[in-house]
């Protein structure tokens, strides 16, 4: 029988390639936003009842940092209440949840890889909102799977590693943030890194990123030698430089011990799957 997979926030950047990625194996209802808003605990619980989907994997959050330092009830309202309102919903018909949470629950004080072992001690709204949808799930519904990636990238987003090859191409200067170390994540590995997991089928909170660490200064220069932008000039700055609402953790690099336990092999280098990013633009129309 086939699986049947529900995805909340499948309009934005993770939420695509994962639909992409269970499609091939499983009939999918894709849910934007505009069709499912998770913070509307009726319009969830009614849903999930009528589809009776097998797996819920939410990919909805508010993932602008300054934006939830800014509106902090917000922030909490879609990355906390959301998250229980489909576990709650996924109890009630004994479905599984996949929820996505953050590297930014941690706060990047601890100079070596994080672990599920770690406390999580978040330093903005962004990640202490994302903690709770974290805790409210675990309260809610013992069959769940919470994955924290770190520093997602893939077409069409419109965050900084994203936006990387279309700002090569118009911008002559950048600037790019050196202080700030983390693990990209491409989010076509991530996709099928859930998939693996659920078939494995051991619930529990999972770190997954690309492997190797740099800063945000390191991954721009690493995308304008790939596309051979020599006339862009990549400047070097600090994060207490910038004018910011909210803080960011300054190193983030992340170790899964129960992909370890489960014998799941670390995912491919960040550099391997930024070639990978990067042959998917030129491929896009809307860059050409």
């Amino acid at each position: 029988m086939t699986m049947r997979v529900l995805v909340t926030g499948a309009g934005g950047l993770l939420g695509r390639y994962v639909v992409r990625a269970f499609a091939r194996a499983a009939s999918v209802w894709a849910m934007r936003r505009e069709d499912l808003d998770v913070r509307d605990r009726q319009q969830v619980e009614r849903l999930v009842r009528e589809l009776r989907p097998q797996v819920v994997i939410n990919c909805a959050a508010l993932s602008n940092v300054d934006l939830c330092e800014r509106e902090p009830e917000l922030a909490f309202q879609v990355n906390a209440e959301g998250p229980r309102h489909l576990a709650e919903a996924c109890r009630a018909i004994e479905a599984e949840l996949v929820h996505i949470s953050t590297d930014y629950v941690f706060d990047g004080s601890k100079g070596a890889p994080y672990t599920i072992a770690d406390p999580p001690h978040p330093i903005n709204r962004y990640g202490a909102s994302k903690w709770a949808g974290e805790e409210a799930v675990r309260r809610a519904w013992a069959r769940h799977y919470i994955i924290r990636p770190a520093r997602i990238f893939g077409l069409g987003g419109k965050n900084f590693a994203s936006a990387l090859p279309q700002l090569l191409r118009t911008q002559p200067l950048l600037r790019a943030i050196v202080d700030e170390v983390g693990s990209p994540t491409y989010a076509a590995d991530l996709a099928a890194r859930i998939l693996e997991i659920l078939a494995r089928g051991r619930p529990g909170t999972y770190h997954v990123t690309n492997r190797g660490v740099c800063s945000w200064y390191e991954f721009a220069c690493e995308v304008a030698r790939h596309l051979g932008c020599d006339r862009v000039r990549i400047e070097p700055v600090r994060s207490a430089d910038l004018e910011r609402p909210a803080r960011r953790p300054l190193y983030t690099e992340l170790r899964c011990l129960l992909s370890e336990q489960l014998g799941l092999p670390p995912l491919r280098p960040w550099s391997l799957a930024l070639r990978d990013f990067l042959e998917e633009v030129k491929r896009d129309e809307s860059l050409c």
